[in-house]
């Protein structure tokens, strides 16, 4: 696995990747509406644009280099609060997951994050979705809730976590 530090040129296939993998992270947690929503407005070119600009927002694509292929991407952004890394998305489509490739992400952000300074990372997760499980086996613990109004009628209902950098 090799991570690639994601361009604007990588703009199409990021949203790919990502509606890939949503329409089985979250067949059975969103409805579709609500789904296209998010895709439509989190995935957009401009939104995308924007945040591949920002210096403290990272995207890398995931690379199996056994079959040369793009299996996921990976996004978070450095000082999103004090000494915290905001692991905004990681995303896998379905015929990579159970490869080792989601672990070997975290464990390439924990670094990204140590070499940053900062000292701890934290995300939402749909409070229904299985990647809970994932990260806690990977050492991240709930630390709050929260339903958040994402507009057009729709929320995100997730759990808050986190994980400590410990060098």
């Amino acid at each position: 696995m090799k991570l690639t530090k994601a361009t604007e040129d990588n703009v199409t296939l990021i949203q790919d990747l990502a509606r890939r993998s949503w329409k089985n992270a979250y067949a059975d947690i969103l409805s579709d509406d609500q789904m296209e929503y998010m895709l439509s407005e989190m995935y957009s070119n401009t939104e995308l644009e924007s945040q591949l600009q920002n210096p403290n927002y990272h995207y890398y694509l995931i690379l199996d280099e056994d079959n040369d292929s793009y299996e996921g991407f990976i996004g978070y952004e450095h000082n999103y609060e004090d000494k915290t890394t905001k692991l905004h998305r990681i995303y896998l489509i379905p015929e990579s997951k159970g490869k080792g490739l989601g672990k070997l992400a975290l464990q390439f952000l924990n670094e990204k994050v140590s070499e940053n300074g900062n000292e701890r990372i934290i995300l939402n997760v749909n409070k229904h979705n299985a990647a809970k499980k994932f990260y806690e086996s990977q050492g991240y613990r709930v630390y709050d809730e929260g339903v958040f109004d994402i507009g057009n009628g729709f929320v995100m209902d997730d759990f808050l976590m986190e994980f400590l950098i410990h060098d």
